[in-house]
């Protein structure tokens, strides 16, 4: 009875270091959202998420083809809904990307274009919980756009120049940036000036 209790003591005092241990890793820089996430947290966040997702989603075929127009709406979308996070390129180089705990993946690294079609749209329409990836739940037909936007993620690493000029046209604008166009349609609408003289003519 004494060794059983002995076992069961070691085991307890094994869990509480393990426990421990995790812990003062998970909080190195106590509960700042600037720490760089260890090897070991980044090794189980990216295989807990990986198990979360359901062995039929993983499964799942994309129904629909790359093409210009395609790609087109997806580009778009993105750059009005996800760029904010992910950054035009999808590097996650952004105001709201670095700040985030963990950080947005480079959606361009084999960690992102590793997972199958059908992995990528679960994380989009489900989120990733504990990160600030939101679920972005959709229905019926317009589920069309989560998997145009899986097209689009396979794509993203190739983006021409002219691409990304379109995505910086759809990108959201703040107050400033709003402003600044007020500005520059009131300079271009306003009406020329002609109520002041002409200068004098010299002979």
């Amino acid at each position: 009875m004494k060794r059983l209790a002995v076992v069961v003591l070691v085991i307890a005092i094994a869990v509480f270091a393990v426990g421990g241990i995790a812990v003062s890793l998970i909080l190195h820089d106590g509960l700042s959202a600037t720490a760089t996430p260890t090897k070991l947290e980044a090794f189980f966040a990216r295989h807990a998420h990986q198990l979360a997702i359901p062995a039929n989603a993983k499964d799942a075929k994309n129904p629909l083809q790359a093409s210009p127009e395609v790609l087109q709406d997806a580009r778009r979308h993105f750059a009005d809904h996800c760029a904010v996070c992910h950054g035009n390129d999808g590097d996650a180089n952004t105001m709201l990307g670095r700040g985030m705990y963990p950080k947005p993946p480079d959606l361009r690294q084999p960690q992102t274009q590793n997972l199958s079609d059908g992995e990528i749209f679960w994380i989009i329409e489900h989120g990733v919980r504990f990160t600030g990836m939101p679920a972005f739940t959709s229905h019926g037909d317009d589920q069309q756009d989560t998997w145009k936007l899986v097209l689009f993620i396979r794509h993203i690493a190739s983006l021409s120049p002219a691409e990304r000029m379109d995505m910086e046209q759809h990108n959201p604008k703040g107050p400033d940036d709003r402003k600044e166009e007020k500005d520059e349609d009131n300079f271009l609408d306003a009406p020329a000036d002609n109520s002041k003289p002409a200068p004098p003519h010299k002979h």
